[in-house]
């Protein structure tokens, strides 16, 4: 049994990495896949606490009342068990934002888009728990040194993610500086959108990127 490798500028899809991993895992013996599975299973269980406890701490209190302390008792975790899996505030934030990425990017490619909706699919990637946690790393990375240094590898997972995720979604209907400009374009829509109510967002968004699309797209 193979796996599908479509491979793009920044190498392979996420059904082969997948495919991959369980491999890997089926091929060890069943006693020690027991054992290793229910560690791993653990693990990740704490992990995904600490990252969604992080998630909605960013977006409710913001980046600089955020604090490791009040993540884990979100999360309900010892502050030892907290250390042990992010040693540090940025890498904790960084990783959730991570964390909700991947998961951004799966609902992206299992998406059912027809030709008229990718933009709007693409848009609403800029929305919801994810822009907002987001948002918060941004702003605070420009005065915080080491905030920063820790957000480049992620931002340039981001911009993979988008890409990967654009070219499933357009084809080749949207060359590559097309669907950077349309980035750019939803991104600073759902900035300015702090600014609208969403009646009004909704308004500008029906209005603008279907002219957008018209202009762009190839025919």
């Amino acid at each position: 049994m193979g796996c599908a490798i479509r491979w793009l500028s920044f190498g392979v899809s996420l059904d082969c990495f997948l495919f991959s991993l369980y491999s890997r895992v089926v091929t060890e013996p069943t006693s020690d896949v027991k054992v290793t599975r229910t560690q791993v299973e653990r693990t990740a269980a704490m992990r995904g606490r600490l990252l969604d406890a992080a998630v909605e701490s960013l977006v409710e209190l913001g980046y600089a009342r955020t604090s490791t302390q009040g993540i884990a008792r979100r999360a309900g975790v010892s502050r030892g068990t907290q250390l042990h899996h992010f040693p540090t505030k940025e890498s904790l934030v960084v990783a959730a934002v991570e964390y909700l990425v991947d998961k951004r990017l799966a609902e992206i490619l299992t998406a059912e888009v027809d030709g008229g909706r990718g933009l709007e699919i693409l848009a609403g990637a800029f929305s919801g728990p994810l822009f907002y946690a987001a948002l918060e790393l941004w702003v605070a990375a420009r005065t915080d040194p080491a905030l920063h240094a820790a957000s480049v590898p992620l931002e340039r997972k981001v911009g993979e993610a988008l890409a990967f995720g654009s070219a499933q979604i357009f084809g080749d209907r949207f060359d590559s500086e097309t669907v950077e400009l349309t980035v750019e374009l939803v991104r600073g829509l759902a900035v300015s959108a702090l600014f609208r109510t969403p009646e009004a967002d909704q308004a500008l968004r029906a209005r603008l990127l279907p002219a957008w699309q018209s202009r762009v797209e190839k025919k």
